[in-house]
């Protein structure tokens, strides 16, 4: 009886071992086959009427089908000053601002780094076709939006009523974005906006093709603009095919790409050879990303590029 007794005790314990040997083997198994969960990219982009919104819809697209491990997506900011922070504080991890946005040494700026120059923006006042705002002295004492707080916008218009001399009080300033800017000079609220971006802007496009507006030509403050705040800014031209108003020639400066400076090298490799890569894709998406190319990506002073970035251009030799 006692012999009986310790054998089923034996068996009892093998069969205890084999239970416990295969749920930790199915255990392994689990975690083994996981799926692991996908690097999130998100890119800081702007006003859903504007280039950088619509270039970061179409970059989220191209990573998400062609990278399977990550899941990318596009976050509405006021723009570049405010992408800049979150980018360095780790709120995002790409991002798009303009180059007179970044400081002009790196030494205790945010940590964020270059993937690429892609293309350049540029400084728009608009205002109605039959109101007196022809110059940007005009704006002495009128109501006029310099765009969002945190926009590379406010700091671009900012500058330039600098150098034109209208300080303080001078000019009534509102602080709007892009949308707010349109619906704005649409109601009469203000005189006239400034923004800055990559041609055409949709949301001017679309006040142009429901409203008679004038661009105002703001070639004469390229150079003052360059004698104080360096030689980011060169002249550019708004032709009249862009908008169906006069011709005219503005103030323009470039736009980078921006990344996380610790982000992974292979990671950020293969975002840069996908920007360069789907260009054309891009630029069914905006105009202004098929401005890009290799040769002129690589020039982004004052950030430097970032390592995953570098290694790509030095093995296509742009």
């Amino acid at each position: 009886m006692h012999r009986v007794s310790r054998t089923s005790s034996r068996r009892a314990g093998l069969a205890t071992l084999s239970a416990v040997l295969l749920i930790a083997n199915l255990a392994v198994a689990s975690c083994r086959d996981a799926p692991t969960e996908p690097t999130s990219i998100r890119i800081a982009t702007g006003s859903p009427t504007a280039v950088y919104y619509a270039f970061g819809q179409s970059l989220a697209a191209i990573l998400n089908r062609e990278l399977p491990d990550v899941r990318a997506s596009v976050v509405i900011t006021a723009a570049s000053a405010e992408n800049v922070q979150l980018v360095g504080s780790g709120g995002a991890e790409l991002g798009f601002t303009q180059a007179d946005v970044l400081p002009t040494s790196t030494a205790g700026s945010p940590a964020v780094d270059a993937i690429a120059r892609v293309y350049d923006d540029q400084l728009h006042l608009v205002t109605t076709s039959g109101g007196p705002v022809r110059t940007v002295a005009d704006l002495r004492g009128r109501r006029v939006s310099v765009g969002a707080a945190g926009s590379g916008t406010e700091i671009t218009a900012t500058r330039l009523l600098e150098v034109a001399r209208l300080r303080g009080d001078e000019v009534r300033r509102e602080r709007l974005g892009l949308d707010d800017s349109v619906a704005a000079l649409r109601s009469g609220r203000i005189d006239a906006f400034f923004f800055s971006g990559g041609l055409p802007v949709r949301g001017i496009e679309e006040l142009a093709d429901t409203s008679a507006i004038r661009i105002v030509d703001l070639s004469e403050w390229t150079e003052p603009l360059r004698s104080r705040y360096g030689q980011v800014y060169v002249s550019r031209d708004i032709p009249r095919s862009v908008y169906g108003v006069d011709a005219v020639t503005t103030v323009a400066n470039p736009n980078y790409l921006i990344v996380r400076a610790n982000l992974p090298e292979p990671l950020v490799r293969e975002v840069t050879r996908l920007l360069m890569d789907r260009r054309a894709e891009l630029a069914a998406a905006h105009p202004a990303a098929g401005r890009m190319s290799p040769r002129s990506a690589i020039v982004t002073a004052p950030l430097s590029l970032h390592p995953g970035a570098a290694s790509w251009y030095r093995a296509t030799k742009p």
